[in-house]
């Protein structure tokens, strides 16, 4: 008898919600053929894709907003969704979170300051390592070649 319950609370529950205004007029808009809700949807997906690429997730660290399944990213999503479709920049969405979170939040940080070390240094590294392999191989191949 309660399973038959929940499950008639659950049916009118559901009816509700399709037939409230607000689902009705975003079906409506969805499916008038001619208006440029799809278009811009698709366009506004894209452009929030593309920008939830660049942002860290705080909770995840080695991902991006956009790969992270945690909650924290959903929502960090939606405030990128929301901020570009009220007509902001890309620059502007993420200059919003650096400002909230630090530039840590940037997967790929701006090269400027002390950043330009996190990209110089690993060259800097494998060119003197490369010196360092060639000096020793040239004194090893010195010190065998002379006559004894």
């Amino acid at each position: 008898m309660k399973l038959a319950t929940l499950a008639t609370v659950a049916v009118v529950t559901a009816a509700l919600r399709v037939a409230s205004p607000a689902h009705a007029q975003g079906v409506e808009a969805r499916s008038r053929p001619g208006t440029a809700a799809a278009p811009s949807d698709s366009a506004l997906e894209a452009r929030t894709t593309a920008v939830a690429a660049t942002l860290r997730c705080p909770v995840c660290q080695g991902e991006s907003i956009q790969d992270s399944p945690s909650e924290l990213a959903k929502q960090m999503r939606a405030v990128v969704r929301d901020r570009l479709r009220s007509g902001e920049t890309p620059d502007q969405v993420k200059a919003y979170f650096v400002s909230r979170y630090g530039e840590w939040i940037l997967l790929e940080p701006t090269m400027t300051g002390l950043n330009i070390l996190l990209y110089v240094l690993p060259v800097v590294l494998v060119i003197g390592g490369l010196a360092l392999v060639a000096f020793l191989v040239r004194r090893w191949t010195a010190s065998n070649s002379t006559p004894v």
